[in-house]
């Protein structure tokens, strides 16, 4: 009797145990993927708000919250199954990346919607959350203080004035849009009728770069107005 019941309950054991890890609620599965999601909508929209230079993706800013909701049903597939952890893994290391990130910030984005969309895919709601709002609090901490920058100006002012102009106008056009400037270049022309001017500015809070370009651009005397985004590395 003893002999027959034994070796059933190995295998009553392993099928129990198969059941529970491969049985995952619809419902559950739904929850976790829409957590996923929006964790990772969020990640892209802070990333697109915090973004500078000129080096933005539109295809990788989808990548961030295509990375958290594929973790996250990585993470509902496998769960405690050790088997199809080792499949997984086969599996993907068939694929080869070759995209060259540009900006290591956008590795860290990256890492992020992986370690959240794990967070969400296991059910860990409370970590997922928390996750979330510390990297995005940091993100935008860090974009508001201009953290790490050497310098606070954001672009460099390029333009010609004819010298039998009075620099009156420019000057007050200048101290109207930007609220610091430092002249930081000037370069006479070989008949020494124009000069080239060159301001390192910071615009004001309510001003932008296309209407400061315009308004200098109709000044009389002022001509070949140029623009140039110095806070940051520029990438081509």
């Amino acid at each position: 009797m003893l002999q027959s019941i034994l070796p059933q309950i190995p295998q009553a054991v392993t099928q129990q145990s198969l059941e529970t890890v491969m049985s995952l609620d619809v419902y559950q599965a739904l929850i976790r993927t829409g957590v996923a999601i929006a964790i990772g909508v969020v990640l892209a929209l802070v990333y697109r708000a915090t973004h500078k230079g000129l080096s933005y993706s539109q295809s990788f800013t989808q990548t961030i919250v295509f990375v958290a909701v594929i973790v996250a049903i990585v993470m509902m597939t496998v769960r405690n199954s050790l088997a199809t952890a080792f499949t997984l893994v086969g599996a993907l290391s068939i694929i080869r990346f070759r995209t060259v990130v540009k900006d290591t910030r956008d590795t860290a984005f990256v890492f992020g919607a992986l370690a959240l969309g794990m967070a969400a895919g296991l059910g860990f709601w409370e970590l997922a959350a928390l996750g979330t709002v510390a990297m995005c609090a940091l993100a935008l901490v860090l974009y508001a203080t201009n953290f790490g920058a050497l310098y606070k100006s954001e672009f460099i002012l390029r333009f010609t004035f004819d010298q039998n102009k009075d620099s009156a106008a420019y000057l007050a056009k200048i101290g109207e849009f930007a609220k610091r400037s430092n002249m930081l270049h000037i370069e006479p022309s070989g008949d020494s009728r124009s000069l080239r001017l060159t301001y390192d500015i910071t615009l004001g809070k309510d001003a932008t770069a296309e209407s400061m370009t315009a308004a200098l651009s109709r000044i009389d005397g002022v001509s070949d107005v140029v623009l140039i985004v110095s806070k940051n590395d520029i990438d081509y």
